[in-house]
């Protein structure tokens, strides 16, 4: 038996594990909450003026969570549950080579607001509105959140990553509601 390659193993089946890990935390497959050292960031403030009254503005951001929605939609939002106002969606956010999935509550309170909490995703916790204000024709689409982490300073990178990532999906999606309510 040969020491060297036991050790061999042990390091290989470590890096393996982390690496399945790292990858079951981008993609939302594994949620941890500790609980545990929680730290929290914000998130945003974005803001984008929009041409367009707030109800258009509105109508637009919450597209993606209407009963019928377009094939193309379907593939980034999936609605596991409606009651209400509140609906239950898993989002597909492409990252590279891999799909990050998380799923949150979302909450329309139509015009004004579109809330959002975290159910399952690559942190413990997120909670997100979208606000709607209208001032001459022009309408306000503000967009502010925090984000939590466990693990003190180890969770507070990983969220550092996680928010990078995360404010960059809003951006894109803050853009894709003022064309599509501007048109």
């Amino acid at each position: 038996m040969r020491p060297v390659r036991l050790v061999g193993l042990g390091v290989a089946a470590v890096s393996g594990g982390l690496g399945a890990l790292f990858v079951g935390l981008v993609t939302g497959a594994v949620s941890v909450d500790l609980g545990v050292g929680r730290r929290t960031r914000p998130l945003g403030p974005l803001r984008v003026e929009v041409a367009a009254p707030r109800e258009r503005v509105f109508a637009a951001a919450a597209a993606p969570y209407a009963e019928r929605q377009t094939r193309a939609m379907r593939a980034k939002v999936q609605i596991l549950e409606r009651s209400g106002t509140t609906v239950l969606a898993a989002h597909r956010t492409p990252l590279g080579p891999l799909t990050a999935v998380t799923v949150e509550s979302v909450v329309l309170d139509e015009p004004s607001a579109i809330s959002f909490s975290l159910v399952r995703g690559p942190v413990p916790q997120v909670e997100e509105t979208f606000t709607f204000t209208e001032s001459e024709g022009v309408t306000t689409l503000a967009y502010d959140g925090v984000l939590g982490t466990d693990l003190w300073g180890l969770g507070q990178w990983w969220g550092d990553l996680v928010a990078d990532t995360w404010e960059a999906a809003v951006l894109t999606s803050l853009d894709e509601i003022k064309a599509a309510a501007e048109r």
